[in-house]
Protein backbone atom coordinates (compact mmCIF):
# COMPACT_ATOMS: atom_id res chain seq x y z
CA UNK A 1 0.00 0.00 0.00
CA UNK A 2 2.04 2.89 -1.04
CA UNK A 3 -0.64 5.52 -1.68
CA UNK A 4 -2.33 5.82 1.59
CA UNK A 5 -6.05 7.23 2.12
CA UNK A 6 -5.85 10.74 2.63
CA UNK A 7 -8.34 10.97 5.06
CA UNK A 8 -6.03 8.44 7.30
CA UNK A 9 -3.30 10.35 9.48
CA UNK A 10 0.00 9.22 9.10
CA UNK A 11 1.08 9.77 12.34
CA UNK A 12 0.86 6.73 14.76
CA UNK A 13 -2.09 7.20 17.30
CA UNK A 14 0.23 6.38 20.29
CA UNK A 15 2.50 9.05 19.71
CA UNK A 16 -0.53 12.13 19.72
CA UNK A 17 -2.74 13.55 21.52
CA UNK A 18 -6.24 15.40 20.97
CA UNK A 19 -5.88 17.30 24.54
CA UNK A 20 -2.15 18.68 24.69
CA UNK A 21 -2.54 20.72 27.75
CA UNK A 22 -2.59 17.72 30.02
CA UNK A 23 0.52 16.42 28.80
CA UNK A 24 3.48 16.27 31.62
CA UNK A 25 5.70 18.02 28.95
CA UNK A 26 5.74 20.78 26.37
CA UNK A 27 4.59 19.42 22.91
CA UNK A 28 6.13 21.67 20.82
CA UNK A 29 9.76 23.32 20.67
CA UNK A 30 9.23 26.56 21.58
CA UNK A 31 6.93 25.59 24.64
CA UNK A 32 7.96 26.58 28.56
CA UNK A 33 9.61 24.08 30.29
CA UNK A 34 7.63 21.97 32.40
CA UNK A 35 9.18 20.66 35.50
CA UNK A 36 7.19 18.51 37.29
CA UNK A 37 6.47 19.63 41.03
CA UNK A 38 8.17 17.43 43.65
CA UNK A 39 4.84 16.46 45.61
CA UNK A 40 6.16 14.84 48.61
CA UNK A 41 8.34 18.35 49.17
CA UNK A 42 5.43 20.64 48.69
CA UNK A 43 3.11 18.46 51.08
CA UNK A 44 6.15 18.34 53.54
CA UNK A 45 6.49 21.78 54.01
CA UNK A 46 2.90 22.38 53.84
CA UNK A 47 2.38 19.64 57.36
CA UNK A 48 5.09 21.47 58.67
CA UNK A 49 3.84 24.53 59.05
CA UNK A 50 0.76 23.12 59.82
CA UNK A 51 1.71 21.67 62.77
CA UNK A 52 3.91 24.23 63.90
CA UNK A 53 1.01 26.46 63.87
CA UNK A 54 -1.36 24.03 65.34
CA UNK A 55 1.02 23.36 68.35
CA UNK A 56 1.37 27.50 68.84
CA UNK A 57 -2.77 27.52 69.04
CA UNK A 58 -2.43 24.38 71.27
CA UNK A 59 0.22 26.24 73.66
CA UNK A 60 -2.04 29.59 73.64
CA UNK A 61 -5.89 27.73 74.78
CA UNK A 62 -3.35 25.52 77.39
CA UNK A 63 -2.25 28.67 79.13
CA UNK A 64 -6.11 30.37 78.41
CA UNK A 65 -7.64 27.19 80.20
CA UNK A 66 -4.94 27.43 83.22
CA UNK A 67 -5.80 30.78 83.50
CA UNK A 68 -9.52 29.89 83.73
CA UNK A 69 -8.92 27.17 85.93
CA UNK A 70 -6.63 29.74 88.63
CA UNK A 71 -9.70 31.91 88.49
CA UNK A 72 -12.39 29.39 88.82
CA UNK A 73 -10.33 28.13 91.78
CA UNK A 74 -9.65 31.79 93.38
CA UNK A 75 -13.11 32.29 92.54
CA UNK A 76 -14.13 29.00 95.12
CA UNK A 77 -11.76 30.09 97.93
CA UNK A 78 -13.46 33.71 97.79
CA UNK A 79 -16.67 31.70 98.44
CA UNK A 80 -16.00 29.22 101.05
CA UNK A 81 -14.42 31.99 102.82
CA UNK A 82 -17.42 34.24 102.38
CA UNK A 83 -19.86 31.03 103.96
CA UNK A 84 -17.18 31.20 106.81
CA UNK A 85 -17.18 35.08 107.18
CA UNK A 86 -21.42 35.09 106.74
CA UNK A 87 -21.14 32.76 109.73
CA UNK A 88 -19.31 34.75 112.07
CA UNK A 89 -20.46 37.05 114.78
CA UNK A 90 -21.46 40.56 112.85
CA UNK A 91 -22.89 43.43 114.98
CA UNK A 92 -23.26 45.87 112.18
CA UNK A 93 -24.03 46.57 108.46
CA UNK A 94 -20.61 45.71 106.50
CA UNK A 95 -19.81 47.84 103.49
CA UNK A 96 -18.48 46.92 100.34
CA UNK A 97 -14.80 48.02 99.86
CA UNK A 98 -14.80 48.57 103.48
CA UNK A 99 -11.92 46.44 105.28
CA UNK A 100 -12.85 44.36 108.60
CA UNK A 101 -11.00 41.95 110.33
CA UNK A 102 -12.07 38.52 111.76
CA UNK A 103 -10.98 36.99 115.32
CA UNK A 104 -11.59 34.06 116.81
CA UNK A 105 -12.66 33.43 119.99
CA UNK A 106 -10.49 30.87 122.03
CA UNK A 107 -13.70 29.76 124.59
CA UNK A 108 -16.12 29.22 122.17
CA UNK A 109 -14.46 29.13 118.65
CA UNK A 110 -16.88 30.97 117.19
CA UNK A 111 -15.72 33.71 114.35
CA UNK A 112 -16.43 37.54 115.11
CA UNK A 113 -15.69 40.32 112.64
CA UNK A 114 -15.00 43.65 113.69
CA UNK A 115 -14.38 47.47 112.46
CA UNK A 116 -11.57 47.24 115.01
CA UNK A 117 -8.11 46.02 113.65
CA UNK A 118 -5.19 43.85 115.99
CA UNK A 119 -3.20 46.89 116.48
CA UNK A 120 -6.13 49.22 117.38
CA UNK A 121 -7.51 47.71 120.48
CA UNK A 122 -5.49 50.00 123.09
CA UNK A 123 -5.15 49.10 126.70
CA UNK A 124 -8.94 47.06 126.21
CA UNK A 125 -7.89 42.94 124.64
CA UNK A 126 -8.64 41.83 122.00
CA UNK A 127 -11.82 40.05 121.02
CA UNK A 128 -10.16 36.87 120.51
CA UNK A 129 -7.24 35.57 118.43
CA UNK A 130 -6.96 37.59 115.39
CA UNK A 131 -7.19 35.34 112.25
CA UNK A 132 -7.41 37.94 108.96
CA UNK A 133 -8.33 40.94 107.83
CA UNK A 134 -10.34 40.88 105.06
CA UNK A 135 -12.56 42.98 102.44
CA UNK A 136 -15.97 42.94 101.35
CA UNK A 137 -16.49 43.05 97.47
CA UNK A 138 -18.83 44.40 95.04
CA UNK A 139 -20.44 40.72 94.34
CA UNK A 140 -20.30 40.20 98.25
CA UNK A 141 -17.43 37.65 98.81
CA UNK A 142 -14.81 38.61 100.87
CA UNK A 143 -11.21 39.26 99.85
CA UNK A 144 -8.42 38.06 102.69
CA UNK A 145 -5.87 40.89 102.82
CA UNK A 146 -3.85 39.86 105.71
CA UNK A 147 -4.08 36.73 107.30
CA UNK A 148 -4.26 33.21 106.16
CA UNK A 149 -7.19 30.95 104.04
CA UNK A 150 -5.66 27.89 106.09
CA UNK A 151 -6.98 29.53 109.64
CA UNK A 152 -10.94 29.89 108.43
Amino acid sequence: MLYQDMNENPIDKKHITETPSILPYAHTIGAPVIKPVDKGKVKGRAMAAMNQQVESQMSQLYEQMQLLAEQANKLQDRVAISNRIYDAEINFQPLISHIYHLYKREESGVFVLSMIGPNEWGRSEPIGTFTATVKLLADHTWDILAGSKDEL
